[in-house]
């Protein structure tokens, strides 16, 4: 069996199941990035293959190369070398109209002249669709964003997560393979922001189509991805699922970067002092008899968060922090064990 004819086998009861294996739909291959006659280097030897009806996120600090990599697969960039095929086809030198991608922006671009149906028939209009095609998909991907009622109104008569759906729905609407979101819930208020991280997952799951996000947070891109890519210095660090990422970073880099973590070097027996592995704050305990201490430290500081407790421990010239529920804390300054279990450690490779 090749690779083209993988399936993945589930059981139910006495039937055996057959899913077919993702399809790639993006291939990235080598590529890199070069600004200032070549002395600048965005991008360097990007290699990521994206699949189809998946939700890919790319993730990173500013200045990391998302957003330029996010705006090659459109079209509005061109890398110095490698190459990107959609489809299995070689895309490098289509214009963004000629590829099956559509973008959302940050800041939306809605035309505040016409209204939100006319803004979401604009790109059916300039792909020169049928005047009764582009009416029956309005109607089609204003229900699915749940505007039906809004369609008469202009952008500036809607709210900011109201235009968001509008930017949504007109990317949307000429049914492209892939969907290319630049930080879309950056101007929004946390609770809506919250509500739209739900939304576009829904979305995306609804319509099938590929999502490309790029964002810098990690939360964002740990609850919507079913893949990211954690870029740094124009670099892929680490490519998985949101589980791999998160329990199993390969680096200092992507263990700081993806919520927290604490960073331990030699502070236990039988570890070399070049030895540094990762442990989640929240799977950190206080030692018990059951549960003896792998390292004993002093209590600086304990803040109630309602569900659990943070606690800071001073231990081998650094602190360790620790997220417990239910715990009566001893005062600052005294002596406390903490332990974890082996599997809650993860060794990085730098």
């Amino acid at each position: 069996m090749n690779a083209a004819d993988a399936v993945a086998l589930s059981t139910s009861g006495n039937q055996t199941r057959q899913e077919p294996a993702p399809k790639p739909l993006i291939a990235i291959s080598g590529v890199e990035k070069r600004f200032g006659g070549g002395e600048i280097r965005a991008l360097s030897d990007i290699n990521i293959t994206i699949n189809e009806r998946e939700f890919f996120t790319l993730l990173g600090p500013s200045g990391c190369g998302k957003t330029t990599l996010l705006r090659m697969i459109a079209g509005f960039e061109h890398p110095s070398s490698g190459s990107i095929l959609l489809a299995g086809k070689n895309v490098l030198g289509l214009p963004p109209r000629a590829r099956s991608v559509n973008m959302v922006f940050q800041n939306y671009a809605l035309f505040p002249h016409l209204t939100v149906a006319q803004n979401i028939a604009f790109g059916m209009e300039m792909l020169n669709w049928a005047k009764f095609e582009i009416s029956e998909r309005v109607a089609e991907v204003l229900t699915l964003v749940r505007l039906e009622a809004y369609h008469n109104r202009k952008p500036a008569q809607l709210s900011g997560g109201q235009q968001q759906r509008v930017a949504l729905a007109r990317a949307l609407a000429p049914r492209p393979q892939v969907l290319l979101l630049d930080e879309p819930l950056s101007a929004l208020d946390m609770k809506l922001r919250k509500e739209m991280q739900f939304e576009l997952k829904q979305l995306q799951q609804e319509t099938g189509v590929t999502f490309v996000l790029v964002t810098h947070d990690q939360e964002e891109a740990l609850a919507m991805s079913d893949r990211l890519a954690v870029m740094s210095a124009g670099r892929v660090q680490q490519l998985g699922t949101p589980q791999e990422i998160y329990g199993k970073p390969v680096n200092r880099f992507v263990a700081d970067f993806i919520g927290e973590a604490n960073l331990i070097s030699g502070l236990l027996l039988g570890r070399q002092a070049d030895v540094t592995f990762s442990v989640r704050p929240e799977r950190i305990e206080l030692a018990t008899a059951s549960a003896p201490a792998r390292l004993y430290g002093i209590l600086q500081a304990a803040t109630f968060l309602g569900a659990d407790t943070l606690i800071e421990v001073e231990a081998g010239g650094g602190i360790i922090r620790a997220r417990l529920r239910g715990v009566q804390m001893a005062a600052p300054g005294s002596e406390i064990g903490l332990f974890w279990p082996d599997d809650a450690e993860w060794e990085l490779r730098e």
